[in-house]
């Protein structure tokens, strides 16, 4: 059989020459890269504006194809408790790296700390517990698709993929329907991605024209650390988590991606790669259903970058003020964050605006510290990005390889490079999922898997 040749590797060749370009203009002319800014800022709302959409086909057409509904059951609860402890120990990491290497000790604030108030405002906005719950329910069945809520749109499908499941054969037309608009969903994103050159150039010429190399070079110790602590948890904990369970090689899984790496480090933003994350995850050989299941409600709870930042960031802020926090304040800090980084999700601005929030509510004297970081935030974002979705990435591979939904031969042949990514569709030629007519439930598995089963 003869490849099509794979023409988007001058896409992100593109990328790259456009970052360096970004550069460039923002040195040589910052005020051109202010105003140029908006580039960056609508490519990622194009990105966003497809999400909903691949959220909900993915996740109907995973929990609509298989017959039994314990098994979305069990697939949920292993990653919401998977969830939970690998972001606390995100968050104990960060604490352990910020009291060793301390990089906020003897820096004087007094010309750009402020700010706090006005970002912990920002985060109360999205409310407490109660009204974060309550945001997860649409105002309608379409508006979930519309108005750019995740958990919103995760609810939705969630319902409609258990309703279609209940109806049983007369619920395989829709799900038909369902493949078709899949199909179309991700060969418009496709046509989205040929433009994130230009978004990349516009977003990192606004950011060096806006903060210049001078602040950066202000918190370079900070970005260090934080840096060096993500390359840790990615390749010390998640790496050996992965090895020791699954056997497959997180420097292979990250080789796999390494081109949605490039997409979040010029969007700084690792929702735009989600799209792509589903896609992959299911071509390497996890099901459908887990993959719909797991990596939306990750994006959601699974952010290890962001608990590392939450930490570290306050330890910097405390040092920075010379009122260092002890042991006992750090255990309640952190305990505090565990609550806080579960409700980063419904926050604009996740990062800043929750550490801003939750300084307010456990440590008010520490607020106006905040905006220390204000001017390096941007170039932090992208290590807890990258860290949020390689945590998602391997969550995935872990929670199917817990449930038996994974093809393990399948994915070792994919990481070794022996069946490629289709880049063109971003699926593969077979898996326009149709509902087949086996009731024990392998229509609900991946194409690939199954294409694998009988080749």
């Amino acid at each position: 059989m003869v490849q099509k040749r794979d023409r988007t590797h001058w896409l992100y060749i593109a990328v790259i020459v456009a970052v360096v370009s970004g550069v460039i203009v923002g040195l040589v002319a910052p005020g051109v890269g202010e105003d140029i800014a908006f580039l960056g800022s609508m490519f990622v709302s194009l990105i966003k504006m497809m999400i909903a959409p691949v959220i909900f086909c993915t996740i109907v057409l995973g929990i609509g194809s298989v017959r039994k509904a314990a098994t979305v059951g069990k697939v949920g609860g292993l990653a919401f408790i998977y969830f939970l402890c690998m972001s606390t120990l995100a968050l104990a990491i960060g604490l352990i790296v910020g009291n060793i290497i301390q990089p906020g000790t003897g820096l004087d604030i007094t010309a750009t700390a402020g700010k706090g108030d006005e970002l912990a405002e920002k985060a109360h906005e999205a409310g407490g517990t109660i009204e974060f719950l309550e945001s997860i329910i649409p105002t309608s069945m379409f508006s979930s698709l519309t108005e750019g809520s995740v958990l919103q749109a995760l609810f939705v499908a969630l319902l409609v993929g258990f309703a279609i499941q209940g109806m049983g054969r007369v619920g395989e037309p829709i799900l038909t329907t369902i493949a078709y608009l899949q199909k179309l969903v991700f060969k418009v994103l496709t046509m989205i991605l040929w433009v994130a050159p230009i978004g990349a150039f516009g977003a990192i010429a606004g950011v060096v024209g806006q903060t210049g190399w001078k602040a950066v070079g202000q918190m370079l110790v900070l970005m260090l650390a934080f840096y060096l602590t993500c390359l840790i948890f990615v390749f010390g904990v998640l790496g050996v988590i992965l090895r020791t369970v699954t056997g497959f090689s997180v420097f292979r899984l990250v080789r796999y991606l390494a081109r949605e790496y490039l997409l979040i480090f010029a969007t700084s933003s690792s929702e735009s790669a989600l799209p792509r994350l589903i896609a992959k995850m299911e071509h390497l050989g996890v099901e459908k259903t887990t993959v719909g299941v797991v990596v939306p409600t990750g994006y959601s709870f699974n952010l290890d970058g962001t608990a590392i930042y939450l930490t570290m960031a306050s330890l910097f802020i405390a040092d920075a003020m010379g009122d260092p926090l002890s042991i006992g304040e750090q255990i309640g800090l952190l305990a505090f964050m565990i609550i806080a980084s579960k409700g980063a999700a419904g926050v604009s601005g996740a990062g800043l605006a929750t550490l801003a929030g939750g300084l307010q509510a456990h440590r008010p004297e520490m607020l106006d510290g905040v905006g220390l970081i204000v001017g390096i935030d941007r170039f932090m974002s992208e290590a807890r990005a990258v860290t949020n979705f390689s945590g998602n990435a391997v969550a995935t591979l872990l929670v199917g390889s817990w449930t038996g939904t994974v093809d393990k031969a399948r994915v070792h042949s994919v990481l070794r490079g022996e069946d490629p990514f289709n880049e063109d569709t971003m699926l593969d030629e077979d898996q326009l999922h149709l509902p087949g007519a086996d009731e024990d439930g392998t229509a609900g598995k991946t194409p690939a898997t199954a294409g694998t089963a009988t080749a």
